[in-house]
């Protein structure tokens, strides 16, 4: 068997690859933001790889990817694990969930942690054809990977990809949360039906309009760049409505210093009932993790909005306020996010933890997002 080292040539959707002790590890923001400026949370999901994959092209028959995972699990609480997706001229061909790996399991009750170190996984993909293809290897959204090996019966080629880069950033919705796999995430879904490559600066809880990620936006190569705006904010109960519109338009105004024509769609949230007339903060719903559930709930006071506290109903407003404000700006345009997914939707497809839509639900928004941004009419049509 012939192993291939890993390089950056090798992978899409990556900013950096660190050497470790097993391999290699993956980032998907470059120093020194990610050391300097994130915080333990950011940290944390920065790692978790999605959109990242390998893409090659080769005859192999056989392939073995060796990896090492690393994911927060919590006490009293079954989580499903991150799968690993192989896909085959573009034919979804093999899903393999991760079974090993290491966790940190916390408990909810008392904030301990504790550790529970575990092997390697090894994806092996047999019988392919003997014929040249493409193959991507698309890695879990939802936990840690650590890179160990690659070994195949015959050679692996890095190749590029033509199609036009779209940078997206945006919170756990955007990273991935409660879809099954990683190509099942909304923003996966719309890049493969809009036919372009995806950068994705989708984070877990952290999508707070930090201007270190408005920076690495503006110095990334971009033919499209989204911004999804303000489920985070609000549920962190971190801005009033003030320091929100100054500093959405300051994270504008950084991706414009180096994307001054770049077709910019900032996006709205989605419906969340827990969020649109309550604010933050937001937190478990105890009575659900007595049952071993997990759900979330608005802990903030309605009563506060009259003094600048966000909901996503004023969140939607100030987003259409600020593009409205920079309409010199043509190719700056502005999705409300109650199109992807709206009231009617919450009937037919309610978020199962109030705030996180799953699998169907990720393939909806990804297939709505697809035709309003990168259709005929769309803002980021290139």
């Amino acid at each position: 068997m012939i192993e291939t080292p890993f390089t950056l040539d090798l992978l899409r959707g990556g900013a950096e690859i660190v050497p470790t002790d097993r391999g290699v590890r993956l980032h998907r923001l470059p120093l020194p933001y990610r050391e300097r400026e994130a915080d333990a949370q950011f940290a944390m999901v920065e790692r978790q790889p999605s959109g990242i994959h390998l893409r090659f092209r080769t005859a192999a028959t056989t392939l073995a990817l060796r990896l090492h995972a690393t994911r927060v699990s919590y006490r009293g609480l079954d989580r499903p694990r991150g799968q690993v997706d192989v896909r085959v001229d573009d034919v979804l061909v093999q899903r393999c969930p991760l079974e090993a790996g290491d966790a940190l399991e916390l408990d909810l009750a008392t904030g301990g942690a504790t550790p529970r170190p575990g092997e390697d996984d090894v994806v092996t993909v047999g019988a392919l054809r003997p014929a040249e293809k493409t193959v991507e290897i698309w890695l879990p959204h939802n936990e840690q990977i650590d890179l160990v090996s690659l070994h195949s019966d015959a050679p692996v080629t890095a190749i590029p990809d033509p199609r036009p880069v779209w940078v997206h950033y945006g919170s756990s919705i955007s990273h991935g949360s409660n879809a099954a796999a990683p190509t099942e995430i909304w923003p996966v879904v719309a890049a493969r039906a809009a036919g372009v490559q995806l950068h994705n600066l989708g984070f877990g809880g952290s999508a707070m309009v930090d201007p270190f990620v408005a920076r690495v936006i503006r110095d990334r190569d971009a033919d499209a760049i989204s911004v999804k705006l303000g489920i985070n904010v609000v549920n962190a109960d971190l801005m009033r409505a003030r320091a929100f519109v100054s500093a959405v338009h300051g994270f504008l105004d950084t991706i414009r210093e180096g994307h001054p024509d770049t077709p910019l769609l900032v996006v709205s949230p989605i419906l969340s009932g827990i969020h649109e007339k309550t604010p933050g903060p937001g937190a478990f719903d105890p009575e659900a993790l007595r049952t071993g559930d997990v759900r979330f709930v608005a802990t903030g006071s309605s009563a506060d909005v009259a003094r600048g506290a966000l909901t996503l109903e004023v969140v939607r407003d100030l987003l259409a306020g600020v593009v409205a404000a920079r309409s010199g700006d043509p190719a700056l345009h502005y999705l409300d996010g109650l199109q992807l997914y709206g009231v009617d939707d919450a009937a037919s497809h309610p978020l199962p933890d109030g705030l996180h839509p799953d699998t169907a639900t990720h393939r909806l928004i990804g297939e709505r997002f697809a035709a309003a941004a990168f259709g005929t009419r769309g803002a980021l049509r290139v």
